[in-house]
């Protein structure tokens, strides 16, 4: 699995239309993707996947009206149950072919199950094969140890730096009771699927994920590599919130952590001051980002901490763009911007 920092042939997403992940606010959202869009199809491709034709024509219309180049917007037209497509959509891949003489684009294909607690799931687990033929790409069933069924793994549960190491959490991964998504696999037969479906040789492992986090501890809104040996991680300085004890602990974890016999460069970003939606916590988070080619979306939040983030990554990524988002209505979904991209690496 390529880094997110590797060049991409394309950006995908899926046009959002579940309401009841944005509920009243789902317009707002859709005019969110739009710039989101607008955004992306200035520095490479974005695949659309929509529902049905109404949709699409709507949705092009909205792009036309901000000036996207139509000619920079795939269109496809897939069911889908929810738009996190980062979770539901596979994980595209290079393999050696022609005897190691050049390389090839495929498509990890793993099962996904609502992140093992919603029932409106059978759409988008059959993303990764639609994706796959539309692409006309080698689709690559995780089936470890000649398991019946497929491995469950949600895009936005690991981050990789390209070269052998993945940032993943024990509570989203290995707990065996909350959210369970590969009951009988442990440890050792995670990291030994990781390493022969995305060449991944070394986990570091962290603990928990933020409040507020239906996917019980994704890996995305708390730590991300920014390059083979630097990883931005979030951090909660108010002891009395309910973040800081996890966010110090995997702060412990990767400043203990090794690459390449060597210790990480860890660059901590800050929470946003708690967002709330009537009692619902939401996990609002910058670490949340996505990269594309020449630019870093991130999200922000109408907080005193949005210019403090942005002007970290910007000192991290000196040679992209990096943009903010305005993503308190998107939040409402309960993710933000790198839940709902997918990147397709060149091949």
């Amino acid at each position: 699995m390529p880094a997110e920092w590797a060049a991409h042939r394309a950006t995908w997403l899926a046009w959002p239309h579940n309401r009841s992940d944005w509920p009243g606010k789902v317009e707002a959202v859709r005019w969110c993707y739009v710039e989101i869009v607008r955004r992306l199809a200035a520095v490479e491709p974005v695949e659309i996947i929509f529902g049905d034709a109404g949709a699409e024509r709507r949705a092009l219309r909205r792009l036309a009206r901000v000036g996207v180049d139509p000619g920079r917007v795939g269109v496809h037209r897939f069911p889908t149950n929810r738009g996190w497509v980062r979770d539901s959509g596979g994980t595209f891949v290079r393999r050696a072919a022609g005897g190691g003489t050049s390389a090839e684009v495929a498509l990890v294909d793993w099962r996904f199950n609502g992140w093992a607690r919603y029932d409106d799931w059978a759409h988008d687990n059959r993303l990764p094969g639609r994706i796959a033929a539309a692409r006309r790409m080698r689709r690559i069933a995780a089936r470890p140890g000649g398991r019946r069924r497929a491995m469950v793994l949600e895009g936005g549960s690991i981050d990789v730096n390209g070269a052998g190491t993945a940032l993943a959490t024990e509570e989203c991964l290995l707990d065996p009771v909350v959210q369970p998504r590969n009951p009988g696999m442990d440890r050792g037969d995670v990291e030994r699927a990781f390493e022969a479906y995305l060449g991944v040789d070394n986990i570091i492992w962290l603990g928990r994920g933020i409040a507020g986090d239906d996917t019980h501890g994704h890996v995305d809104d708390v730590a991300r590599f920014v390059d083979a040996a630097t990883v931005a991680a979030a951090a909660e300085p108010d002891p009395a919130d309910v973040n800081h004890a996890p966010l110090e602990d995997n702060l412990r974890r990767l400043r203990a952590a090794r690459v390449g016999g060597r210790r990480l460069t860890v660059v901590p970003l800050p929470m946003p001051r708690p967002l709330w939606f009537g009692n619902q916590r939401l996990p609002a988070s910058y670490l949340n980002f996505y990269i594309a080619n020449g630019l870093v979306l991130v999200p922000t939040f109408n907080d005193p901490a949005d210019r403090v983030a942005l002007g970290r990554l910007a000192e991290l990524f000196p040679r992209r763009e990096v943009i903010g988002i305005h993503a308190v209505d998107l939040v409402l979904g309960l993710g933000t911007l790198h839940c709902l991209t997918l990147q397709e690496p060149v091949a």
